[in-house]
């Protein structure tokens, strides 16, 4: 009877304490605060203004000299000097070798009394052929001897003209034995020395002649590119005669760029069936002799101008499972919109876009992870750090279609 008592204390204190639990709790309930409304996110934004941006590109190329010559004999010959230095600037009509010209001058004199003794010989025969036409009216001579003189005479001008031929000839040959530079630049190193027998029109030049101020610029442009342009043109979308159109800048092989500008000759006609593209000749001054033949370079050609050039940061788009580029932009409700782009290139720190946004859009820059479509943010406008927006545009290659 005793346990009994015991057991049902236990219980009736567990009851009172379970009450007691479940009314605190309770009375707790009832006095907390309800929950804030969630937060909206904030995102920074951009808003698109169409500008005019000078759209450049960069081609790979390679420099070669403006003018070329290979210095060759015209005459047999020993070579007597050598008047030049090996790697220094010549002057068009200066001496660079000596041949032996003793032959030369011997065949000049030979040549020249042949001439005379020709000349000599004219007067006589002359006078010979008119007396015996004076006889032939008083048939003193016979016609014979009338035409034999008259014969004569022809010969004897065909020789004087057939010598002054040879001394001229021989005269040439004699100023041939003074090898000149025909054009002014840099020589370069010598493949003879004195001594050395040479022949007319040999195949290995004594020399080579570089003219290297100005120097060419050759640049391949594969015609994909060049329809582009072509078509972008032909679009409205690109002016091809603003102002410096032709003016081409250049960047070294290590990266700097050179001091000199450059201006577009012609674009070549042909395509090259091997690369596919066509070639850009492009001279530059250089008057310090920095661009060598054969150097690598890479040549800024402008294109055109772009009135109406949409670009936004690169931050701003993203891709697509598939890889297209798209961006976020928020209407005037605070919406966030989805825009799928079409992107033409990267200029500097920015994209150009051709299709997908318009004028007056908000786009997101900054806060895009916490931003869904559909969803509302609230938009302040994006503090831009770099100075990719200003300025002419410096572009780089066009953007390959999303696959």
């Amino acid at each position: 009877m005793k346990r009994f008592k015991t057991t049902g204390r236990k219980k009736t204190l567990f009851l009172v304490v379970t009450l007691g639990i479940a009314g605190l709790f309770l009375s707790g309930c009832q006095g907390k605060a309800p929950a804030p409304p969630p937060r909206i996110p904030e995102v920074a934004t951009i808003q698109v203004v169409p500008r005019s941006i000078v759209l450049t590109t960069e081609l790979p190329g390679r420099t070669s000299a403006y003018r070329v010559a290979e210095i060759r004999p015209q005459v047999n010959g020993i070579i007597l000097k050598r008047l030049f230095n090996e790697g220094s600037e010549v002057q068009a009509g200066q001496v660079l070798y000596q041949i032996d010209p003793a032959h030369f001058q011997a065949t000049l004199d030979n040549a020249k009394a042949a001439l005379g003794k020709a000349e000599g010989n004219r007067p006589a025969i002359r006078l010979r052929a008119e007396r015996l036409q004076e006889l032939i009216a008083d048939k003193a001579v016979s016609q014979q001897e009338v035409d034999d003189a008259a014969a004569a005479l022809k010969q004897s001008e065909a020789d004087i003209q057939f010598w002054k031929a040879m001394v001229t000839t021989a005269q040439i040959n004699l100023g041939y034995a003074r090898i000149t530079a025909p054009v002014s630049g840099r020589i370069g190193k010598s493949n003879v020395t004195e001594g050395a027998l040479v022949t007319a029109h040999q195949p290995l030049p004594l020399a080579t002649i570089q003219q290297l101020d100005p120097i060419y610029v050759d640049v391949p442009q594969s015609t994909s590119e060049l329809l582009r342009w072509q078509r972008r043109q032909a679009d409205g979308r690109l002016n091809p005669n603003g102002a410096g159109q032709k003016k081409v800048k250049l960047l070294l092989e290590d990266g700097t760029a050179y001091t000199g500008e450059g201006r577009l000759q012609f674009r070549d006609v042909t395509v090259d069936p091997s690369t596919g593209a066509v070639t850009l000749r492009i001279v530059f001054p250089n008057p310090k002799g920095i661009l060598l033949p054969g150097m690598f370079v890479r040549a800024v050609v402008q294109e055109g101008v772009q009135e109406q050039a949409m670009l936004i940061p690169q931050q701003a788009v993203s891709r697509d499972p598939k890889g297209n580029p798209v961006a976020l932009v928020v209407d005037a409700g605070g919406q966030v919109g989805k825009r799928m782009l079409r992107l033409d290139r990267a200029v500097k720190d920015q994209w150009l876009v051709t299709s997908g946004l318009k004028a007056g859009d908000q786009v997101i820059v900054e806060g895009i992870q916490k931003a869904r479509p559909g969803a509302s943010v609230k938009a302040v406008p994006f503090q831009e750090s770099g100075t990719g927006g200003a300025g002419p545009a410096q572009t780089g290659p066009p953007v390959p279609p999303a696959r």
